[in-house]
């Protein structure tokens, strides 16, 4: 992975982020002052092209903070946007990014609302922290990994419901 021709993310608490992607098999992020974190898919594994890391099945997945591997779980996603939850234990901390909008998603640790990213799985990802949260670097690190590898936002139930029925009319 070149980032040689990566352009760095400004994020206003973490200063210059990297994020970069290689296929569907790897990404890493990286900043000068959040740990580095690399996530990988076992490339024997079946590809979903529509998840940018191509699987959500943890058994294929391999996620590394600071060079140490954690807990990775992705739910299987289904027809709420709970369903595309993705949850990782770092350091005695539960994560959570869960679609909170159709654009974005929402990273908790413990439960804490720590901010919002957006991404459409690439290497593009907007951070918007809480004003009041206290936060960790690794916070930074697990959030732009996580909105890159398997996106962020979902439609509602409801508005899934509607374009299901509209597109079901003559």
């Amino acid at each position: 992975m070149n980032d040689s021709d990566r352009t760095p993310i400004e994020d206003t608490r973490f200063g210059e982020i990297i994020v970069r992607q290689d296929g569907q098999e790897a990404l890493q992020v990286e900043g000068e002052g959040i740990p580095r974190v690399t996530l990988e898919r076992d490339p024997a594994s079946e590809v979903d092209p529509q998840t940018a890391i191509g699987t959500r099945d943890p058994a294929h997945l391999t996620m590394r903070v600071d060079g140490r591997e954690v807990e990775l779980k992705p739910a299987k996603g289904g027809v709420t946007r709970r369903s595309y939850r993705v949850d990782v234990e770092y350091e005695g901390a539960l994560y959570r990014l869960v679609p909170d909008s159709v654009p974005s998603s929402r990273l908790t640790r413990d439960g804490k609302h720590l901010g919002d990213f957006s991404s459409d799985g690439d290497e593009l990802v907007l951070a918007e922290w809480q004003e009041d949260a206290e936060l960790r670097p690794a916070d930074a690190s697990i959030g732009y990994a996580l909105a890159s590898a398997f996106g962020t936002g979902g439609q509602p139930m409801w508005m899934m419901i509607a374009d299901g029925v509209s597109s079901a009319l003559p």
